[in-house]
């Protein structure tokens, strides 16, 4: 594949990702992003890594010229550093938890009586929408546990399903 008769449209795809990444990044770190920035941010992010993989082997000289100077390298292993640095956990052991962790998992584990209680329903109305959302109870002694595993992110969905249906989920 000859990549200069690429050049056309490499530059700008890295140029258009690049602002939307910026823009989608911006908004969700001040907690301002709605719709699908979140979602765009991600899986466009994809589209980054190619653009930007393409660009590197279209301009695999320049590059190389960086690497030649004491600038160039310093800027490229601070890069690398910064990365490195930012898989060390923070707040706690390797591996912690986050802070939400330990109250989900708690619910989950116990009785669906005991959720019907916190989610102010009775425990046939849990029950019924346990059901409408496609999970299946046998009793009431069961949990939320029980029913759909240990995935926290299975049990959050079902709690959420549990509570939103009265306006419970997401209140601050």
């Amino acid at each position: 594949m000859n990549l200069n008769a690429q050049r056309p449209w490499i530059t700008p795809l890295v140029t258009g990702i690049f602002l939307l990444m910026a823009v989608t990044g911006s908004l969700m770190f001040f907690h301002l992003d709605t719709g699908l920035n979140k979602a765009a941010h991600e899986w466009l992010g994809w589209a980054m890594v190619v653009g930007v993989a393409l660009h590197l082997a279209l301009n695999v000289k320049a590059f190389k010229r960086y690497l030649t100077n004491t600038t160039g390298r310093w800027v490229l292993g601070a890069c690398t550093a910064v990365l490195a640095l930012s898989f060390i956990p923070l707040g706690g052991a390797a591996g912690g938890k986050p802070p939400f962790a330990a109250p989900v998992q708690a619910l989950a584990k116990t009785s669906l009586t005991t959720v019907a209680e916190v989610a102010g329903v009775n425990v046939a109305e849990v029950r019924a929408r346990l059901s409408a959302a496609g999970v299946a109870s046998q009793n009431d002694t069961q949990s939320i546990q029980d029913l759909v595993g240990t995935d926290m992110g299975q049990q959050i969905r079902t709690l959420g399903k549990v509570f939103a249906a009265n306006g419970t989920a997401g209140v601050r």
